[in-house]
């Protein structure tokens, strides 16, 4: 059997809250449960929204509440010759081309897609008279997908409506997350992508670019989020509350109670660093994604004395 190799990715726009370390807990025990890898990824290839000092913030966060990783810690911000490589392959192959479209035009001239105005395919045989290359973009040469979710069992999905052909290398230079993160996990070998539910539309993109690179695409586990009480997802963006590594252990608690994990009770938030690793011991023997969940998890449940 195929060792299990599952990652946790955040962005390093800001430290963790109870929405992103929820997350890496379920990353962690799926790939636990399963005596896999699990490895730590920094997405910080769109550095205009990295922070100074929040990843820093993000590994001490993970560190106290026992949430250790395996291997170095991989940062996308240093693997630009990775991309560039796999980025030049695509076109040599005929699978990305160049494209001389800016998001007006596409939004023009597109139909209305899911996600956002359908790329029209202008470039697609060439750049137009006058146009000059601005981004590269990835042939969407499948429309339809079909995919068994871990948790939510089978999907179907249509390129063509969630945009088309799309940005592997944007306007400014920098990368697109769809590209950088195919990348990434083949070099990583990862079997089991697990992650909110809230990037499920990257499956058909990523499984297209597993495609035109020659691999298998991973499984895949969409978990639900932590909503905010106006019913939006908790992010930074919104103001959400950093967590604290005082008091981890009731909070970690809170947190396997919310996602399903059978049996936890007061008496476990008790006893510092021992508690903590007693917990995930009891979550990592007890884990099982049938019990997430079928929909969002409030803040409030994650909050002290909620």
């Amino acid at each position: 059997m195929t060792t299990y190799v599952g990652r946790f990715a955040p962005t390093p726009s800001g430290p963790l809250h109870a929405g992103s370390l929820t997350a890496a807990v379920i990353s962690w025990l799926d790939a636990r449960s399963q005596d896999g890898r699990w490895h730590l990824r920094i997405d910080d290839i769109d550095r205009p929204r990295a922070i100074a000092g929040a990843s820093d913030a993000i590994l001490r966060t993970l560190d106290c509440f026992g949430l250790f990783w395996d291997g170095p810690i991989v940062r996308q911000s240093q693997r630009e010759q990775a991309y560039e490589a796999a980025a030049r392959q695509l076109q040599s192959d005929g699978h990305a081309f160049n494209c001389g479209c800016s998001r007006k035009d596409v939004a023009t001239a597109g139909q209305p897609g899911w996600e956002g105005p359908v790329y029209p395919g202008t470039c697609r045989n060439g750049l137009p008279p006058g146009r000059k290359a601005r981004a590269l973009r990835l042939r969407a040469v499948q429309r339809h997908w079909t995919v068994v979710d871990r948790c939510l069992g089978p999907l179907g999905f249509d390129l063509h409506w969630l945009g088309g052909d799309f940005v592997i290398r944007r306007a400014d230079g920098f990368f697109a997350y769809q590209l950088a993160t195919v990348v990434d996990d083949i070099d990583l070998g990862v079997t089991d992508v697990v992650r909110g539910i809230d990037l499920l539309g990257s499956v058909p993109r990523q499984m297209q670019l597993y495609q035109s690179l020659g691999r298998s695409a991973p499984r895949y586990l969409h978990h639900p989020v932590v909503i905010a009480g106006n019913r939006l997802k908790l992010a930074k963006s919104s103001g959400a509350i950093p967590v604290h590594c005082r008091d981890a252990g009731a909070c970690l608690a809170r947190v396997l109670t919310a996602i399903g994990v059978p049996g936890i009770d007061a008496g476990f938030a008790a006893g510092g660093a021992r508690a903590i690793g007693e917990l995930l011991e009891h979550a990592r023997s007890h884990w099982h994604s049938h019990r997430l969940p079928t929909g969002p998890i409030p803040e409030a449940q994650l909050r002290h004395g909620d």
